[in-house]
């Protein structure tokens, strides 16, 4: 769904990553060639405070220097689902920006993204992405049109400073559904805090619904040949949900704020206003450079697994190119992919250069995420920086310590942000009416659901 963009790598995605930077801030035309010379207009977080600006225009002048030919400005872009396609129809995008993988397949088989996959084949590395990363990128031909620059598997994030004062252990978050719901009760009785908070709106809802269904071993739909078919009226999407509501009126551990998008939560968990929140498991670097979380507050553990087939709902970040753009700007756009986004994930030199830089403009360095290339070469990359690493990590032992052991289950494979869309009022219904018949409104959104499938 969201990764952090560029603050996870992109992650962060992304998932990882843009208005107005100091010095790099544009409204010029996409993709201008003149000259021998070529402009490209890319895509960087929207709102990330004045050492994440430092360390993105730094990165700029450093490409630059190395391709005279090429310059770079920047335009503030968060991808966000209710607005996107308005954005893209409406050709104000940047020429390189950043996508969920949700959104990979559907905009290469409309070709709403440039055909890339010739420049991308030519790099060193492109045979040695992870396959189930990559196959969010690539075309009914296996040709990679969308280059994967982050991916994540859910986790749970909380607050170790409201877990102290509630009385619990912060070295020992909860393994179960049955302790985030005791643990959630303990901070809001102990510190007036939410326990736990939730999003619901902008397509996040829906996602994060699916995320504690999966971990329960559900699934939101089915495939049987070309056939789609929702599944979200079952018993592991009516106890993530029932356990919500059970939480919201019954422990009163939620809080008041119930109109929750992903940069929202981030601020209020940022701020120190909720225990617990599931997130992309690299979500750390966004909550620094947007949110300036402190790093004694957080922790991180794994989304906690019950049942057969239960798993970590996993997603990423693809950085693709506009197709308003010419062949040097798609040129000019895979060069600055490769710098920016890949090189520090597979070149040593570009791996310490680019943790040196972050380190120096005080932003997350060696925060963990599902590697991109295969684990290999994501502990070699970890070696390389471990220098640089300035990140918490042992307060992020507990997701660490069981990060490739949990299964990664991919996001619903068919009109994903609909149907995340399609469960944002289930769960806003839920958390803000009482008599909410869960039963009901998961028949009848499943039933909406099955209808978007059958478009």
């Amino acid at each position: 769904m969201k990764s952090s963009l560029k603050a996870i790598a992109a992650a962060t995605v992304l998932f990882a990553a843009v208005g107005t930077l100091s010095g790099c801030a544009s409204s010029s035309t996409s993709g201008s060639s003149a000259h021998g010379k070529t402009t490209i207009v890319v895509a960087i977080d929207a709102g990330l405070k004045k050492p994440a600006q430092d360390a993105f225009n730094a990165q700029v002048k450093l490409f630059e220097k190395a391709n005279p030919t090429i310059t770079v400005k920047s335009r503030e872009y968060t991808w966000t689902g209710t607005t996107f396609s308005a954005e893209l129809a409406g050709g104000t995008l940047p020429d390189v920006f950043t996508i969920p993988f949700t959104d990979g397949r559907s905009l290469i088989e409309q070709k709403q993204v440039a055909d890339i996959s010739s420049l991308v084949k030519a790099l060193p590395y492109a045979s040695k992405f992870n396959p189930a990363v990559v196959k969010n990128g690539e075309d009914a031909s296996g040709n990679i049109q969308a280059v994967p620059i982050a991916a994540y598997g859910q986790a749970l994030h909380y607050n170790r400073t409201l877990f102290t004062k509630a009385g619990l252990d912060p070295d020992k978050p909860p393994t179960t559904w049955a302790e985030v719901r005791s643990d959630a009760k303990a901070i809001a009785d102990k510190t007036g805090e939410a326990g736990y908070a939730t999003m619901t709106q902008s397509n996040t809802g829906g996602w994060i619904l699916t995320s504690a269904a999966y971990a329960l071993g559900g699934r939101a739909e089915t495939k049987s040949g070309k056939k789609f078919t929702a599944t979200v009226d079952t018993k592991p999407f009516k106890k993530a949900l029932t356990d919500l509501k059970t939480m919201r009126w019954t422990d009163d551990s939620m809080g008041g704020n119930f109109l929750y998008d992903w940069n929202g939560i981030n601020q209020d968990f940022a701020a120190g206003k909720i225990g617990m929140y599931i997130s992309g498991g690299g979500n750390y670097g966004s909550l620094v450079s947007q949110n300036a979380i402190k790093p004694a507050d957080y922790g991180e553990t794994v989304v906690p697994l019950e049942g057969k087939d239960a798993g970590a709902l996993g997603g990423g970040t693809l950085a693709v190119v506009s197709a308003k753009a010419d062949d040097a700007a798609k040129k000019a756009s895979v060069k600055w992919i490769d710098f920016y986004y890949m090189s520090t994930l597979i070149t040593k030199s570009d791996a310490v250069r680019d943790a040196k830089t972050q380190a120096a403009s005080q932003q997350p360095v060696g925060a963990p995420q599902v590697p991109v290339f295969d684990q290999k070469t994501y502990k070699e990359t970890q070696d390389w920086i471990k220098s640089y690493v300035n990140v918490p990590v042992d307060q992020m032992k507990p997701y660490v310590s069981q990060e490739f052991d949990q299964a990664i289950i991919p996001e619903p494979a068919s009109q994903t942000q609909a149907l995340y869309g399609a469960l944002d009022p289930v769960v806003q219904a839920v958390l803000t009416d009482k008599n909410a018949n869960v039963d009901q409104l998961l028949s009848q959104a499943n039933t909406s659901i099955q209808q978007i499938l059958d478009k």
